[in-house]
């Protein structure tokens, strides 16, 4: 079996998401929750997502428990490791999304990182690197005042740049727009 995606996801409810986002576009996938053991035994599968709830809990834990998750994966013969994170992006200052997002990019040797929060289906889009609730900006919209990490700054380059030794972009990256079930523009942040 080759698997051609793994995916470590922050927290369930966005495991889900995407383990059912990948099942629609016809990949054969299983969700897990936490690491699995050594000796699982995975049925014909494309993609695995592991779901861990690692969004807000200490940055260092946050780190190892998504270097146990890649690891895994990869012993499993993944090439490609997805970080899934909020569509809210909700982190702290200090993480865990950066974090985690430079411990992975290490482990990997790779020099650049491509973070696309975007969710379209759900109303999040990232626009000049601002992330976007719907049609206002994400610090201007009732999900700033996450009870357990609140978001008061929707540009994500300052985000990151403050969480992150990975140095931000100069700018974001313009995408083309993509057509869904409703028209979409989305800007990557790209991270070197």
């Amino acid at each position: 079996m080759t698997l051609k995606l793994g995916c470590i996801a922050d927290d369930y409810t966005g495991a889900s998401d995407l383990a059912n986002t990948l099942t629609r576009a016809g990949l054969r996938t299983v969700q897990t929750i936490g690491v699995p053991a050594d000796d699982l035994k995975l049925p014909e599968v494309d993609a695995v997502v592991v779901s861990l709830k690692s969004r807000s809990i200490e940055a260092s834990l946050a780190v190892t428990r998504s270097r146990a998750a890649e690891k895994w994966l990869r012993g499993r013969g993944v090439g490609h490791v997805l970080f899934k994170i909020c569509s809210t992006f909700d982190s702290t200052d200090k993480g865990n999304i950066g974090p985690v997002m430079d411990a992975l990019r290490e482990d990997c040797g790779e020099k650049i990182v491509l973070v696309t929060p975007a969710f379209p289906e759900t109303g999040r889009t990232v626009y000049k690197g601002n992330l976007f609730v719907g049609a206002v900006p994400l610090n201007e919209s009732p999900l700033k005042d996450h009870p357990l990490n609140p978001m008061h700054d929707s540009n994500l380059v300052r985000v990151l740049a403050r969480q992150s030794r990975t140095k931000p972009p100069s700018r974001c990256w313009s995408m083309p727009p993509v057509r869904h079930s409703r028209t979409e523009t989305a800007t990557t942040p790209r991270f070197r």
